[in-house]
Parts: structure tokens; sequence; C-alpha cells
């Protein structure tokens, strides 16, 4: 006899071809990732009656049915996924329903005109995922439709039971359970500005004493790094404005009120902009606005110049229509230097008119503003300062940001910025007065402006370098989030923190996220990479990382990522190969010590790692801990696991998920070293 199946139905139901498991699967973690219930299996023992039953029930209860199409697919016509595809086929014609039922995936190019697919597939609008990396609309698509407002989708098997498809069905609590679907759906979609730079932290942090890598980009983007899909009409990409000073001294000024401007045309709803980074990947380049365009995948250009003498400033710019190259808008502005945020908000609504975007309900005042204009202006040369990377660079910066501070004492964002300065300062020096002041600068933010998101983005960071205040720093992050749903910057924080915790499956979905709004951020990449190799998604992760490279291919973080991947991987001599060419020296001289371990070059090995203790050792002590555990001397690696606690090492914060400390666990000294730092196990 049958036994009856008493297993719960789930919210979504995932079918495919055994080729396409990996591909599957990727979808499957994106979409718990997101807190939505999942029917994925992963076995190999189809068939049977009491198999059947079980398909035949998640079928026939499932909110949503989600067939993956490929060319393999193509090439069988039998198998169960053929079944399953009838079952969901025949379902859609037996029940009246008012919402969608059948949502089809395909992870390759296989056209839609050809695809050998039950009818009811063809009826419906697919969603391409190659290779099954799912992007954030489609997770929002599929929450969607879960959504009750979606409709109701009843079981024709059982009517008058509450409608499948009402909600997603979440699981009811277990310690490996789903955040609730609402909290990570606002994570995910909502961003907060931290106000200067793309604070994830890595090993090193900000590359410690390192000058940041150089943007470069061919002037052909590479088609893996382009998004797919038609562009958005409400969609602008702000250039870098031009300097047309006489001096040409004002750069750090046109950039400034570049990407203030994309701050604020962020904020509006139903209009796309591309963040700052992928903006200013090319400026002092030829490419043309069409060009420009079809690479950012926006619509429109904003583009303009800034001329600065004393306090007089004139500001041009123009909207064009990237695909006629038509002008929209211009107009040229003649101002005394402190209506420059008049200006920038006249620009900006401007714009939304001409788009007929919809403006937010309740638009916040941007945070960087002071009705002091010196105060603002050494606010963005600190910005300008810091983005250089190296101690000399935030020494400079925190002289800015304390200058604007005297001009103007309630200054909220300069307070912010100068926090983060500090703590890369105090970091990469091993001063812990300095760490202690940048927290409170952090606080001082805070205090001085409750509703502005920079003063929790700038605390956010520092609690998880810092303190290792983890769900303080979730609550500053979380708060950030919600305060300004507009950058890419604190998703990516946000992404960090969930990898810290160890919730990779979340710090992957968010740093995707993180991607598609700056898709041309060789960082949000290589971070990306770093969360799927500690995730041991090893073919993902290379794919981030090729993608890192290719934006930038004198990326440190990127090469330091890809010599880590190939060591675990087995390919000593490949990672060695890549180590080799690495510019930061930490890293460099990290990564040669253990692939020369891993080749049997003992001597060559202690060479590099004596360099590395000799150079690096105030700011590196977390690296020498890393390098001496992959080379299995246990005691001498707690010793420096030791040394990095008691310094703050900023990279100590990842000791939970590094795989390169895997030889550690289990011993009750690293067990120790978690509870010090507030993580579970």
């Amino acid at each position: 006899m049958i036994r009856p199946v008493t297993e719960p139905s789930h919210a979504v139901f995932l079918s495919y071809a055994s080729q396409d498991a990996e591909a599957a699967r990727r979808i499957a973690d994106t979409l718990r990732a997101a807190g939505i219930e999942v029917w994925f299996d992963q076995s190999e023992l189809r068939g049977g009656d009491v198999w059947d039953q079980k398909i035949r029930h998640q079928i026939r209860e499932c909110a949503l049915f989600l067939p993956i199409i490929s060319s393999h697919t193509q090439e069988r016509t039998e198998g169960y996924f053929r079944l399953e595809w009838r079952l969901a086929d025949q379902r859609t014609h037996l029940m009246g329903r008012t919402r969608p039922f059948i949502v089809p995936v395909c992870v390759d190019d296989t056209p839609e005109t050809d695809a050998d697919v039950p009818d009811a597939f063809s009826a419906v609008q697919w969603m391409r995922l190659h290779n099954g990396n799912a992007r954030p609309a489609f997770v929002e698509r599929v929450l969607r439709l879960l959504s009750p407002e979606a409709g109701e989708v009843r079981s024709p098997a059982a009517p008058g039971a509450p409608p499948t498809g009402a909600a997603p069905r979440l699981p009811a609590s277990s310690p490996a359970a789903p955040r609730p679907t609402q909290h990570v759906l606002m994570l995910i979609a909502a961003v907060a500005v931290i106000g200067f730079g793309y604070f994830a932290v890595d090993k090193l942090w900000l590359l410690k004493r390192s000058a940041p890598d150089t943007q470069t980009l061919s002037s052909t983007i590479p088609a893996g790094t382009r998004p797919q899909g038609a562009i958005p009409e409400k969609s602008v990409a702000v250039l870098p404005f031009i300097d047309m000073s006489e001096k040409k001294d004002q750069e750090y000024f046109s950039d400034g009120l570049s990407e203030e401007l994309i701050d604020l045309l962020a904020q509006v709803q139903d209009l796309r902009v591309p963040a700052r980074t992928s903006s200013f990947a090319f400026k002092g380049k030829a490419d043309d606005v069409p060009s420009i365009a079809q690479k950012l995948r926006v619509a429109h250009v904003l583009e303009g110049s800034v001329r600065k003498a004393g306090n007089t400033l004139r500001v041009t710019v123009q909207l064009i229509r990237a695909d006629n190259g038509y002008h929209l808008w211009s107009r040229t502005y003649d101002r005394d230097i402190k209506d420059i945020f008049k200006v920038q908000d006249e620009i900006a609504a401007a714009v939304v008119e001409v788009l007929k975007a919809k403006l937010a309900p309740a638009q916040a005042v941007a945070a960087y503003r002071s009705s002091n204009t010196e105060a603002y202006n050494q606010y963005l040369l600190g910005k300008r300062f810091h983005s250089r990377g190296n101690v000399d660079g935030w020494r400079r910066a925190i002289d800015a940001f304390r200058k604007a501070i005297g001009l103007d004492p309630d200054y909220a964002a300069a307070y912010a910025s100068l926090a983060l300065s500090e703590y890369a300062l105090a970091d990469s020096t091993g001063d812990a007065a300095g760490q202690r002041q940048a927290m409170a600068d952090a606080e001082r933010a805070v205090t001085l402006a409750p509703q502005e998101a920079d003063g929790y983005a700038s605390r956010g960071v520092l609690r998880v370098n810092g303190s290792w205040d983890w769900n303080g720093a979730e609550a500053d992050l979380e708060k950030a989030l919600a305060l300004d749903p507009a950058s890419d910057k604190v998703q990516g924080n946000y992404a960090t923190l969930l990898e810290r915790l160890g919730r990779l499956p979340e710090a992957i979905a968010v740093g995707r996220r993180a991607t598609e709004i700056d898709p041309l951020s060789a960082i949000a990449w290589s971070n990306l990479g770093q969360y799927l190799t500690f995730h041991r998604d090893y073919p993902a992760a290379h794919e981030a990382l090729r993608r890192c490279l290719e934006i930038n291919p004198e990326s440190s973080f990127g090469g330091h990522h890809v010599a880590i991947l190939r060591l675990l991987e087995g390919n000593a001599a490949e990672a060695l190969a890549t180590a080799r060419k690495i510019g930061t020296e930490p890293f460099r001289l990290t990564d040669v010590a253990m692939a020369e371990h891993s080749l049997g070059h003992a001597k060559e090995s202690q060479q590099v790692l004596d360099e590395l203790i000799a150079k690096h050792a105030p700011d590196g002590a977390y690296q020498v801990a890393e390098a001496l555990a992959w080379r299995g001397e246990k005691d001498k690696a707690f010793e420096w696991l030791e040394r990095a606690y008691q310094q703050r090492d900023g990279g100590l914060s990842e000791v939970k998920v590094d795989l390169l400390l895997d030889r550690l666990h289990g011993d009750p000294r690293f067990k120790a070293l978690l509870k010090k730092m507030n993580l579970s196990e």
C-alpha cells in the first residue's frame, strides 16, 4: 500500500534536467537567501510510486513552477523533468487562476521560438539567467508573484483551501531556517549612502599601506559584464563633469558635483541610475554617448562642465537621449558658490521632470550639505584624499575633514567620513587610540543627524572591524539601508557583514545586487568572488573574479582572491604564478609563501614568510596567521591570531569563514577565539 505523502508543499518548485543541476542549485540558493521556500530535488533516485506521488503533490500545491530550460532539455525528449513539465502544463489548464503559475527560466541562449516546451511555457515571459546566476530583478519578480496582491492560485484538487500562492511558505523555526522574506527583501532592495568610496572590507581593509588600484577599462566592456535585457526608458547615467577652471585645479569639485547628482537622482523612485564607479569608468575616455549608454544600459546621459573662479560658479549641463543624440534639455547656471546645493537640486528636478520619473514621497536632505561653503569644499577635498587609499592620503583626509568640522561643528557627514579615514589610518598603523577616536566620531555623526544614513553606515563598518559588535553592526547597516535606499556602498558592506557572520548564501545574494547596481566596479566583483570561494562554489567564484580582472587587470584584491581560489582547488603552480603578479606586497608575500609550501618548496616558503613578518608584522598579523595555518603550523598560527586580536586587526573579522584556516577548526583555541570575538561556532 502506498503511504500518504505528508511532506509540506513549497512555494517554488524547480524542475530541471540533471545536466542543469548546478545552474538550478544556484537559483535555489538565491531564492532561499531571500527567504523563499524551494523544492529542489537533488536526488538521482527519481521514479517509483512513492516518489511519483510526492512530485505530483508538490506540483499540485506549489505557488510557482520554475522549469529550467537549456540546450540540455532540448536534446532530451524523455526524462523525469518532462513528466514534471506535463503535470505543470495540465495544472494550468485545469485551474481557474488570475496570476502566473509557470515562470520559465532559460540558463543559456536557447531561443524561445524554437524551444521544445509545453504551450503554457511559451505563453508567458521567460527569464534568462545565464548559468543560473540569478539577478535581483528575478528575485523581486518571484517575490512579487508570491505576494497576496498578485492574486490567488487555487489548487483544483482542494477547492476552498487557502490559496497556495497567497504568500511564500516559510519554515517554522530551525537553526538553518532563512530569515523572514520581508526583512531580507528590504535588505536586498534597499541600500544607503556612506558618503564616499566603496568601504567594503577585505583582509587588509582599504589596502592599508598601498595606493588603490587604478580603474582601467578598455573601450569595449567584456561581454560578460554587460547586463542583459531591455534598457529601461527611465534611466540616466551621470558622467563626471569636466573641470573648465582656468588652472584646471577644481577637478575634486567637479567630481564632487557629479557624485552628489548621482546620489540625488538615485533616490528618485522609478529611475535607474548607475553607481559612481560605473559612470566614472569613462572619465577621460573617448567613448561616445551611444556607446557609453549601451555599456551602462541606460536610455539617457547627463553630462556637463564646471568653471569655478573665486566665489563665482558656472555650471553647464545637458541631458542627451542616447539612441539618437537628441538634446532633451540643457542649461547654464551662473551662481555664487554658496548656491551650489540649489543648483544641484534644480538640475535633479529638471532631469526628473524631463524623464517623468516619480519623486520619492519623503526625499531626505542630503547629509553632505553644509551652510558653510568652505566647509563643503574641505569635505570634498577630504573625499579626494581618502580615495588615494594610503597612509598619506588618509592623514590629509583627516586634516580636511577636521577643517570642515571646524567651520561647521554640526557637519554630520564630515564626522562620518572622518571616522572612516581615522579607522583606515589606525588599522594600518596598529593605533588602538586612533580606532577609539574613529568610533567616537562615528557616534557623533549619528547624534548630530539621527535621520541620515551616513553616520549609521560608518559606525556599522567600524563595528564589523574594530569592535566585532556584530549585532550593533547589523542594526546600524539595516538602519542605513532603510533611511536611504539609493546606493550600492552600504549594500556592499552589508554583504561583507553577512559573510563574516557565516551567512554566505545571503552575502552572495546581496553581493550580486551590488554588481547589478555598479556593474563596472572591480571591488564589487572581487568581493563577490570571495563570498563564492568561501561558499565553495568555485566555478561561480572564477566567473566573478574573471569579471573583476576584465574591468581592472591590475586589481590586487582580484589577483589575491584568484590565487587563494587556485590554492583551494589544489593548483599550487597556477596559484604561485598569479601571486607573483599581485601589486600589493602583503597579499603577494602571503600568497607566495602558501603556494611555495604547497609545491614542497619549504626553504622558499620560509624566506618569503620571513620577509612578510619583517616588513608587515604591525599591520599583517592576520596574513601571517593564514600562511602558518595553511602550512600546518598550528601553535604559531594561534600566536599570530592572538596578536591580530590584540591589535584589533581588521582582517581578523573573517576568521569564521576563511578556508585558509580550516586546519585550525576543532581546536579548542579556535573556539575560544570565536567566543572572544562574539562569533558563534
